[in-house]
């Protein structure tokens, strides 16, 4: 079943627990006219999407894809970009550290489109999931998007490259990703909007004041750093599965009104 039907997009719109923006513009990066907006959501589906047959993992939902009728259409400046995540699928990536997964927890108030007791309580937390895997996802994805910049108009933006000489999308995001990967496993956290100077360097970076090898020395600096904490970080070496575990069983339960199983406790510290 696609993951924009509508009966997965009456699951979102009933079982939503948390929705923040977690795109450029939450990280301060975005540059006015050119982004388009990307927001996560996590929910608790309904039973029979567990214990059944019938399985739900995500929802999808692109305004560009609304606009136009076609699938396919890129997103533009002011469109809406937007998946919802089943609770368990969201756990799974965050506990191995993937980037975008994890920003929801530390999003500021302000870009908190709706929340639950259950997302409060999730976001009280980032400890439960935020260990030194994540370094290793920091680097794997800002490897990646070094490669893509250095594949010029072959991936990604040809007017950004004729312009500018590379893509400098991938490069914003190739920096941004060494410097959040090193505050989070050296603090457990990162600071949205980025903080000075950094926010200000990669935004000129995103508007080609940097040159290519500017990007490239700054990440490797930063990719070199990553590779140290993912030894040396005071963060645990994975998350606790079965803290984890026990939170999911607890809140679903709570979200389905099921009489607690004896023996099993509430969130786990």
């Amino acid at each position: 079943m696609k993951h924009t039907c509508p009966e997965f997009a009456a699951i979102a719109e009933r079982h939503t627990v948390l929705r923040t923006q977690v795109g450029s513009g939450v990280h301060g990066t975005a540059i006015a006219g050119s982004d388009d907006r990307d927001e996560m959501g996590l929910c608790v589906e309904p039973p029979e999407y567990v214990v059944g047959l019938r399985r739900f993992e995500q929802y999808i939902y692109r305004s560009a894809a609304e606009r136009t009728g076609n699938a396919n259409e890129p997103s533009g400046p002011d469109d809406l970009d937007l998946v919802v995540y089943s609770l368990r699928k969201w756990m799974r990536l965050a506990a191995k550290g993937n980037p975008t997964i994890l920003i929801p927890l530390f999003t500021p108030d302000s870009e908190v489109v709706s929340i639950t007791e259950i997302g409060a309580e999730l976001r009280a937390n980032p400890e439960m999931v935020v260990s030194r895997e994540a370094g290793h996802r920091f680097i794997g994805y800002l490897r990646s998007q070094r490669a893509r910049m250095q594949r010029g108009t072959n991936a990604g933006r040809p007017h950004l490259v004729e312009r500018y000489g590379f893509d400098t999308k991938f490069a914003g995001h190739m920096v941004r990703l060494g410097v959040q990967g090193v505050e989070l496993l050296e603090t457990g956290r990162i600071t949205l909007p980025m903080p000075e100077p950094w926010l200000t360097w990669i935004r000129d970076l995103r508007q080609g004041r940097h040159s290519e090898r500017e990007a490239l020395d700054a990440a490797g600096d930063l990719e070199a750093r990553l590779l140290r904490l993912v030894d040396t970080s005071d963060l645990p070496k994975t998350p606790d599965e079965d803290r984890l575990n026990r939170w999911l069983f607890d809140t679903y339960q709570r979200v389905w009104a099921i009489p607690r199983i004896s023996g099993v406790p509430n969130l786990a510290t």
